[in-house]
């Protein structure tokens, strides 16, 4: 049987650089991740979650929002949520802190049954996985609001509100204190049209800025998405578009269009800043040079205008641009962007098999100890290796690295 297990804690983890980033390219993940949800965890690191083209969702990790690495699934197969739309797909994942644990908001659907699909949520203690207690929320026919999917989490005044919906109107509600659970007596409330999809909701001075995205996401040269928005005084509205139409009679202002280089821009993650101030949104679309990649990930800076509205450059995605500014030490200080540079020691599905990225293509030895100090097993490798202890006895191990330049990772594991 395999334990999925988190990595349970570590020592002596370092970074073996630090690279100084001036400028970026898009896309900055050229991999299918679409609609994707990011979090700043404790460990300072963003994590990034997405619809499961890979299986059981895929997270990535990264320092600076530009350069991302593989950090595991949110879900194995035996956590994964099966409690309704059993063969459906989980999409559109939202994570969020709440309470003292990382809460991953998700849908499962499949393609055209809108009645079917609906909304679930489960919890960890840690965010690059280990996500449990998935159970559902609500799914269509039982709150009579056609495709239910798309969640959005956020707090407001102390309470906690779930927005969602897909081009059957966007409507809200209030969770329970831990954001687990519908409030009881809680009713559904309508706030845009059925124009959109992927519903983002940030505050900015007096006003809510209903984010979300319109037209067709997944016809690769043919998808027509682009990112609009509405505001709001009130969280439940009502919003409107810059001329004052309103949000639910599918009055939108545009954000993002589309580009000669990037096909259906779209589904936004949440709004992040970085250590100057600056603020960055996440979004997927189709590069027109690789169209077969799927929906990769694209970075641009957000900026606010005069008259308060959110604003991306020339409306279009950013082929190079200046890199958020993270790592600095205080207003005095250089400020550089610092990419991931630590060795990653992920646990797979099988039981005792740990998967050790490295940051570069350079070589490097591993050696497997257990806690008593007995060496059990080495090898050597370039960028990836998969340590072998499936026929160890159980108990409490260490993986330590030796990299070029002195470089060294240690991580205490459990088989």
């Amino acid at each position: 049987m395999f334990i999925s297990l988190a990595l349970v804690m570590s020592m002596g983890l370092a970074a073996c650089a630090d690279n100084e980033v001036t400028l970026y390219q898009n896309p900055v993940a050229r991999w299918s991740l679409p609609d994707p949800s990011v979090i700043r965890a404790s460990d300072n690191y963003f994590y990034l979650y997405a619809t499961e083209d890979t299986h059981n969702v895929p997270i990535y990790r990264s320092k600076d929002l530009v350069t991302w690495r593989y950090a595991g699934t949110a879900f194995t197969d035996a956590t994964r949520p099966m409690d309704f739309v059993p063969n459906g797909s989980i999409w559109a994942p939202d994570i969020n802190y709440v309470n003292g644990q990382y809460v991953l908001y998700y849908s499962k659907s499949e393609w055209g049954k809108t009645w079917e699909c609906g909304i679930g949520v489960a919890v960890s203690d840690r965010p690059n996985g280990g996500f449990h207690d998935a159970h559902k929320l609500f799914i269509s026919s039982e709150v009579n609001i056609e495709n239910c999917i798309d969640p959005f989490f956020i707090q407001d005044d102390g309470h906690n509100y779930l927005f969602w919906g897909s081009f059957h109107d966007i409507y809200g509600v209030e969770l329970t204190e831990d954001g687990l659970h519908v409030k009881e007596g809680a009713e559904p409330r309508k706030i845009a049209g059925g124009l959109i999809e992927a519903t983002y909701i940030v505050k900015h001075r007096d006003y809510f800025y209903l984010i979300g995205s319109a037209g067709t996401c997944c016809e690769g040269a043919k998808s027509t998405y682009r990112l609009v928005m509405a505001r709001s005084k009130n969280l439940f509205g009502p919003y409107v578009d810059r001329n004052g139409r309103s949000a639910i009679g599918d009055n939108f202002s545009p954000l993002l269009n589309a580009s000669p280089q990037v096909y259906g821009p779209g589904h936004c993650s949440e709004f992040v800043e970085d250590d100057a101030g600056q603020t960055w949104v996440l979004y997927h679309g189709f590069q027109a040079s690789d169209v077969d990649a799927g929906r990769v990930i694209y970075l641009d800076k957000v900026t606010w205008g005069s008259d308060g509205w959110p604003q991306i450059q020339g409306m279009r995605p950013s082929t190079e641009a200046e890199a958020p500014l993270f790592g600095t030490a205080g207003l005095s200080a250089p400020l550089s962007a610092s990419a991931d540079a630590d060795y990653l020691i992920l646990p797979t599905e099988a039981r005792g098999m740990y998967l050790i990225d490295s940051p570069d293509d350079m070589p490097f030895r591993w050696q497997l100890f257990h806690v008593n100090g007995t060496l059990v097993g080495h090898g050597e490798a370039r960028q990836t290796a998969v340590v072998d202890a499936s026929q160890a006895a159980r108990g409490m191990y260490v993986i330590k690295i030796d990299g070029p330049d002195g470089c060294q990772s240690e991580k205490f594991v459990k088989m």
